[in-house]
């Protein structure tokens, strides 16, 4: 079963350059820290303020941490939520697309070709059939286990969120249901099974493109219903779902800013991100 289709390797690069640091202690984690608090003469403001016992982390897509928009948005994250944010190497150095690989991004309406499927496979998923297996799910998994006990012990955090984009969207899916973090926020998510689904046990926003093979309608209806349905019962949680329109998969985490309506919902995801986590984990 392929981990990729066609439009996870399309995307564009966010301007600027990351400000923070790859910890070599920390399994070569790329780590955005907090800014220091400010006395309100300086302008400082509610977002800024020291919080060292929250965290964030920034679950990547296929490209890993060598797409720089990830470390991007970790800074970005930091500033806004006065928490330090980490993106784990959880591909341990062997991201599942080379960055060479990515492509122009599409829009919502535009189909993907029987092409465009016969690309990826030659040009992309044979060669990196040793890279996907070292990669799956199981594996990552206990990586990102190791990662968090690690941070856990070294930093002391007593809160924990994570937001995955793509694959590390199915990654969150998986890290709902363990003690590992107190909210997730799943974008654009890979494959995942209703019963990964079903056993989330923390609060869990969803950001969705308009058009996502991996995520249809179908599926995201009866994610919906599920959450809905525990309603009143011992294992309700904190629940969202947002669709961003003329949107495809991968439009959070590759966005192509000079389409309106991508820069739009880019925007609009990353707030809904910062706000979700105020509320579920850097809120005292």
């Amino acid at each position: 079963m392929a981990v990729v289709c066609p439009r996870c390797k399309e995307g564009s690069l966010l301007s600027g350059e990351p400000t923070g640091s790859i910890v070599a202690d920390f399994q070569g984690a790329y780590f955005a820290s907090a800014p220091e608090p400010q006395t309100e003469g300086a302008g400082a403001s509610s977002e800024s303020a020291d919080n060292k016992k929250s965290t964030v982390l920034l679950l990547t897509d296929a490209f890993g941490l060598p797409l720089k928009n990830c470390k991007i948005m970790a800074d970005e994250l930091a500033k806004r939520l006065g928490c330090d944010v980490w993106v784990p190497d959880y591909f341990n150095g062997k991201p599942l697309i080379p960055f060479e690989k990515m492509s122009l991004p599409s829009r919502a309406g535009e189909k993907v070709s029987t092409w465009a499927w016969v690309r990826l496979f030659f040009g992309v998923l044979l060669p990196q059939i040793p890279t996907i297996i070292s990669n799956r799910p199981s594996i990552v998994d206990k990586r990102l286990a190791s990662f968090i006990s690690l941070i856990k012990e070294k930093k002391g955090y007593e809160k924990i969120g994570a937001v995955g984009y793509c694959y590390g969207g199915s990654t969150s899916v998986r890290l709902g249901g363990t003690d590992l973090v107190n909210s997730v926020i799943i974008v654009h998510p890979g494959r995942f099974s209703l019963d990964e689904l079903k056993a989330i046990k923390v609060p869990a926003a969803w950001i969705c493109a308009e058009e996502d093979m991996y995520f249809p309608d179908s599926l995201r209806a009866q994610s919906e219903a599920e959450f809905a349905g525990r309603k009143d019962k011992p294992n309700f949680v904190e629940y969202e779902f947002k669709e961003y329109k003329g949107t495809a998969h991968g439009f959070a985490s590759r966005p192509n800013l000079e389409l309106p309506e991508t820069k739009e919902a880019f925007e609009g995801a990353f707030e809904q991100t910062v706000e979700w986590f105020k509320k579920t984990v850097t809120q005292t």
